[in-house]
């Protein structure tokens, strides 16, 4: 029978349950279990698409097209196991949903309530499409205590019933601070989180602490006592210099054992951790400067899914990456002096005007001076935009997305096929239901710098974005040197564009951030530091 893993946290936010689920996930999986993940986010916002990056970081993206909260990324990472649209919900979908089968009739005209009506709906999640996994993991966001998590806790709660208790396991991850003006341990924030979990029906089996170093032996005995636990289901989760160290220590604490034996498992097979070892261990011998021109500045977890893509590809070619923010509007500001030195530039995603034409310079500065380049979704189209000013003598080219009054090299696409069928998508719509989302496939030029790269001429990469590339200027584009190397299947997208003359000048409207792995890195990302290192 399945056996069901829920995380939750304890005394404060931040402290990488999303991290530390992927990583219990990749030790299970190590050993041969088949695994699923699982978010509950108890935000009211139906998705993470229309929130700010500035207040929820990266919107991560996956195959099937669903907008998730970016902790879905840790756990693709940490097991190469895809993620569907029935691994996320927020309380604003659970209530969207309860709300909308009121009002169709759904309750029969009876009274609709928080339970067993709303914390229904959240067991309903938890059962979904389910595939016989031998271990499914949830991973409840915010803190133990949190007014919105209430209808989690009470779908929780219930739910463990329901299956048996024998089947089910807590994991909380709290916070264990050292003082050093006393030098010493404190346990009582993580004694009062876990009576908090206890006043709302919860009881962890085992707690996940967040320290500094690890705890000595008399630290977890004294928070064994306290929290009703052994003192080997006390873990310690110290600071490490890189997250892929943690399902290492996790397993030389014995987290993945305890887990078994307390699910009653038997003769398990030993963890193949090779791979992790691999990762770990590997030593750079030099470094190179990767500049990402930005617009949500100050705020990595934007760039989430970038950033590890690009020390996916140093591992692979044992070089420190040393990436240095260049906040596109200081490049309108004060000129393209921050991008000189860099090994390469990097232009990600991101949506409206500001910082555009800082974004089309640094573009110009990679082109002209023959740094490598990697351009990403907006990235592509700001490659598009600048070729089209300085190569073909369109002043005016720009995008309906930042100014209706241009030549539109970039111009909103209702129209699109997809599975097999046209896609039709409208201005007026919701803001989420005008993007074209999720995995679509794209036919490379054989012999293409992108063909050659992805070693195929099909590939199939996620997308998240509204406005496309006009494709009646690619034989224009192509006379100047500038390629378009990638197409939707029935011709009319353009998807790659490259310039096969440069060391390395390729860019994508798709995210291939998303599909990068820490033991297996994405080709473009590969390809890029190998033209930095050269």
């Amino acid at each position: 029978m399945t056996k069901y893993i829920f995380i939750t946290g304890g005394v404060l936010s931040s402290l990488g349950k999303g991290v530390a689920s992927a990583s219990i996930a990749a030790l299970l999986k190590a050993r041969g279990y088949s695994v699923r993940m699982r978010k509950m986010d108890p935000y009211l916002n139906v998705d993470p698409g229309a929130m700010s990056p500035f207040q929820h970081g990266e919107v991560y993206v996956t195959d099937d097209g669903t907008e998730a909260d970016l902790d879905l990324g840790h756990y693709e990472r940490f097991t190469d196991i895809k993620c569907y649209k029935t691994d996320t919900v927020t309380s604003g979908r659970i209530y969207w949903d309860v709300l909308t089968r009121e009002r169709a009739g759904g309750y029969a005209g009876r009274n609709v309530q928080l339970v067993p009506d709303v914390s229904g709906e959240v067991k309903a999640f938890m059962i979904s499409d389910m595939r016989g996994e031998d271990f499914v993991l949830f991973e409840l966001g915010g803190t133990i205590g949190d007014d919105e998590q209430f209808i989690f806790i009470e779908g929780i709660r219930d739910f463990t019933n329901h299956v048996g208790r024998e089947n089910t396991m807590f994991v909380h991850l709290s916070y264990v601070p050292y003082l050093r003006h006393v030098c010493e341990v404190k346990t009582k924030p993580t004694q009062q989180a876990v009576r908090q979990m206890l006043a709302r029906g919860l009881s962890p089996d085992l707690i996940l602490c967040r320290c500094e170093e690890r705890l000595p032996r008399a630290t977890k005995e004294k928070l064994a006592m306290f929290c009703d636990i052994e003192p080997e289901d006390v873990i310690s989760a110290p600071d490490v210099a890189s997250v892929y160290e943690i399902p290492l220590v996790y397993h030389s604490e014995g987290l993945d054992e305890r887990i078994l034996e307390h699910f009653g498992i038997k003769d398990a097979p030993k963890p193949d951790l090779h791979k992790w070892k691999l990762v770990v261990d590997s030593k750079p011998t030099r470094s190179v400067t990767i500049a990402m021109v930005v617009k949500y500045c100050g705020l990595p977890d934007a760039y989430k899914s970038v950033i590890e893509a690009v020390k996916h590809a140093g591992i692979a070619n044992n070089v420190e990456p040393v990436i240095k923010w260049i906040n596109a509007e200081e490049i309108e500001a004060s000129g393209i002096g921050g991008l000189i030195g860099a090994d390469a530039i990097i232009v990600p995603g991101g949506f409206g005007a500001r910082g555009i034409e800082g974004k089309i310079s640094a573009v110009k500065y990679a082109r002209e001076n023959n740094v490598p380049y990697l351009g990403i979704c907006l990235g592509m189209q700001m490659a598009a935009i600048e070729a089209a000013r300085n190569l073909l003598g369109i002043s005016d080219a720009n995008s309906t997305e930042f100014t209706k009054e241009c030549t539109p090299i970039i111009h909103y696409m209702g129209e699109f096929e997809k599975d097999g069928h046209v896609e039709l998508r409208h201005e007026g719509d919701d803001i989420g239901g005008t993007l074209r989302l999720g995995a679509f496939p794209t036919i490379l030029t054989p012999n293409s710098v992108a063909a050659r790269v992805y070693g195929a001429t099909e590939i199939s990469e996620r997308h998240r974005h509204r406005y496309e590339m006009d494709i009646s200027f690619a034989a224009a584009l192509a006379e100047k040197g500038v390629v378009i190397s990638g197409v939707s299947p029935d011709g009319k997208l353009p998807e790659v564009l490259e310039i096969p003359a440069h060391k390395f000048f390729v860019a994508g409207q798709f995210h291939p951030e998303f599909k990068s792995r820490p033991f297996a890195p994405h080709p473009l990302f590969d390809a890029l530091l190998k033209a930095a290192i050269s």
